[in-house]
């Protein structure tokens, strides 16, 4: 039992949702908590509610000065001990048509969801080689099955589940554990930064894109949100985090959360063309092939 007050974890993104629940449940085991936030008045909140029990550090994983000075003040908090686990949380979402996706757009979700992440795992490997510790990833069911209009978190997902694959290979010789999480539906503060203000998407298109995809962003935007509002509560991953953490064997992967096995075994055994299909049905999307195409464009198309 003293050992296990005596263990250390840092948890990105842990002012709320999946990050604030999974430090509550570390806390609740005794565990020494360095909950990662990126900003100073977050901290508060924390030292409100758990005390002395968490230690907030600031942290924005597009900064990476702000990694390198976070991953230093818990080197020095922990005056040589190590870290016992890193949970990278900290991610994003957005909603956008492809064709319109900005370059500046893009590389900013992919900063969050992927490059930060892995310059936070950089950072505290150091001392995460010393207990030794373990790392736990928190990806998406959606980097096995890609949804309309979602492709930036699909995307930046997917690639940092492989990454996350890579590092498990490559950590496993000295002895630390690398598992991910793939979350399905989960009623976070999230939804409604990323569903929530589905006009602002639109309004932020070129008005030819507006009047092709608004629509289509509408529907989805709509049934996308009932769905993660309806979803699992964040403390299902929270438990996820406490057994990878924990556990004498951790699974390489968990998949928790409402659908988040159905999605998976869908995009496993269904061919394209039929998962396809049920794509569309679930956002709303036309399933007709060519059906929005104009009727100069058909033109066009049947005269080639």
């Amino acid at each position: 039992m003293e050992r296990m007050r005596e263990r250390a974890v840092v948890i990105t993104g842990a002012s709320s949702g999946i990050g604030r629940a999974a430090l509550a449940r570390m806390v609740q085991s005794g565990w020494r908590v360095f909950g990662a936030i990126r900003k100073k008045q977050d901290g508060d909140g924390l030292r409100s509610e758990f005390g002395t029990l968490v230690t907030p550090i600031v942290l924005d994983v597009t900064d990476r000065a702000s990694v390198s000075a976070a991953a230093q003040a818990v080197s020095t908090a922990l005056q040589g001990s190590g870290l016992d686990g890193l949970v990278n949380v900290a991610g994003v979402g957005k909603v956008a048509p492809v064709e319109y996706l900005t370059q500046e757009g893009l590389l900013e979700i992919f900063d969050i969801n992927l490059f930060g992440q892995i310059a936070v795992t950089q950072a505290f490997l150091p001392l995460l080689r010393i207990a030794p510790g373990r790392i736990v990833n928190i990806t998406s069911v959606g980097a096995h099955i890609a949804i309309p209009f979602g492709s930036p978190i699909n995307a930046s997902k997917s690639a940092f589940g492989i990454f996350s694959d890579t590092l498990r290979l490559e950590l496993h010789p000295f002895g630390i554990h690398v598992s991910v999480i793939e979350p399905g539906a989960i009623k976070t503060p999230a939804v409604n930064k990323t569903l929530g203000d589905v006009e602002g998407v639109i309004r932020d298109l070129p008005p030819t894109g507006a009047a092709e995809y608004g629509e289509m962003l509408r529907s989805f935007a709509r049934r996308a949100y009932q769905r993660e509002m309806n979803g699992s509560p964040p403390d299902v991953v929270a438990h996820a985090i406490h057994h990878a953490m924990t556990a004498a064997r951790p699974r390489a992967r968990y998949r928790v959360g409402k659908h988040s096995l159905l999605l998976t075994l869908l995009a496993t055994f269904l061919p394209d063309r039929v998962l396809d299909e049920i794509r569309f049905r679930i956002v709303g999307m036309p399933n007709q092939f060519g059906s929005l195409m104009s009727t100069k464009e058909q033109s066009l198309r049947d005269a080639a």
